[in-house]
């Protein structure tokens, strides 16, 4: 069986992402399963150099992980022979610079989200690397959840039939860092800094609907609810950018699909993300990875009455959809299905377009937010 190393150059991995989803749960568990096997039997072999601004948790993250290479020097690790892959996990700020110098250096580019800070940047970037002859793709996590894997079945097996509506609640408390430490780095509250919610999770959003069916408008409200927290130095900054986003979208078929966003709500539901898709012959209810149904021929006629205190146990009417295989990491999974792209030309659809995609929705729901109106999407 041959082996064959291929480079990967992991920008931002001193981050929260960067670290426990990418480096860790993707590419250092891929070697501890023994490598990637591709259609002609050759298993690949990541070979990680580990890139970011500090030299001090850059050491420290390489020693813990027994890795041996990591720069400060972006382009000194982009000209290492042996290196395919850029991937880049920084603030949404620094992304299209660093792109665009693994693009010149020949390389393939695997990259979270959102691609750019806007939809013109993020074209600009689709076309450059189609012109340079790279691959290139962006991260689309969701997709491989086990709750939507399962709903996506029931989707194949015409459980619903005639998909009516999509109601989604995202979110949670995310503290304000001054008497317990914040979840999320202070980035993310900070407009000037590629911060805000809906920039960060319409690009999630667009390609969860676009596999129900293609998203035809959106309407948002966006909001700013918590307006000073504390950051990691323990310094107060004001909150510039939306902490959470009220949106509305009309999909194909007339189907609605209304998502909340939230980092300064308290969960009061069985999944950080859950996603309820009302049909004409059932519903279904997907999270993270349980997903639960109830078919027409199984549906109660509760009755309104608020006179009298409710009696129906309503979680226990649905019925949980069964695992019948074994989820991996989705981070893991596409990070998998790229490496065969690179490798094999293996499939690999979630390319610098779909990116282009989710942030065409953002740009637009921000824009509806300051407009106070719905807006068509068009076609890119």
């Amino acid at each position: 069986m041959e082996r064959r190393s291929i480079g990967i150059v992991m920008n931002g991995v001193t981050g929260r992402m960067g670290y426990r989803q990418h480096l860790l749960r993707s590419i250092l568990a891929i070697r501890e399963q023994g490598g990637v096997r591709t259609g002609d039997g050759t298993v690949l072999w990541p070979e990680p150099v580990l890139v970011g601004r500090s030299e001090a948790k850059l050491r420290d993250l390489a020693e813990r992980h027994g890795l041996t290479a990591w720069t400060t020097d972006l382009a000194e690790a982009l000209a290492r022979p042996g290196i395919e892959v850029y991937f880049d996990a920084q603030v949404t700020g620094a992304r299209a610079g660093a792109i665009r110098a693994a693009v010149a250096a020949g390389k393939h580019i695997y990259t979270e989200k959102p691609l750019a800070d806007d939809l013109d940047g993020a074209l600009a970037l689709a076309r450059l690397a189609d012109e340079a002859g790279v691959k290139h793709g962006v991260v689309q996590d969701k997709l491989f959840l086990p709750g939507l894997l399962k709903l996506k079945r029931l989707m194949d097996g015409g459980f619903f039939g005639r998909i009516l509506s999509v109601r989604g609640e995202f979110g949670y408390w995310v503290f304000e860092g001054d008497w317990q430490e914040a979840q999320r780095p202070s980035w993310n509250y900070r407009a000037e800094d590629g911060g805000g919610i809906i920039l960060d999770m319409f690009c999630h959003w667009r390609y969860v609907l676009d596999a129900i069916a293609p998203v035809r408008s959106v309407q948002a409200l966006g909001a700013t609810h918590v307006h000073e927290r504390v950051d990691e130095d323990g310094k107060p900054y004001e909150a510039t950018a939306d902490d959470a986003a009220y949106g509305i979208f009309e999909l194909d078929g007339g189907i609605v699909a209304q998502i909340n966003s939230s980092w300064t709500t308290r969960v009061f539901r069985d999944e950080l993300v859950e996603f309820q898709v009302d049909g004409t012959e059932g519903s279904a209810v997907a999270g993270l990875r349980r997903c639960r149904v109830q078919h027409r021929s199984m549906t109660p006629k509760p009755v309104w009455n608020p006179d009298l205190p409710a009696i129906e146990d309503f979680r226990s009417q649905w019925t949980e959809i069964p695992d019948n295989t074994e989820f991996d990491n989705g981070f893991k999974t596409q990070w998998e299905m790229f490496l065969r792209h690179v490798a094999d030309d293996g499939p690999f659809p979630w390319d610098f377009y779909a990116g282009a995609r989710g942030v065409q929705l953002a740009e637009l729901g921000l824009r509806a937010w300051r407009e106070g109106r719905r807006l068509e999407v068009p076609e890119l």
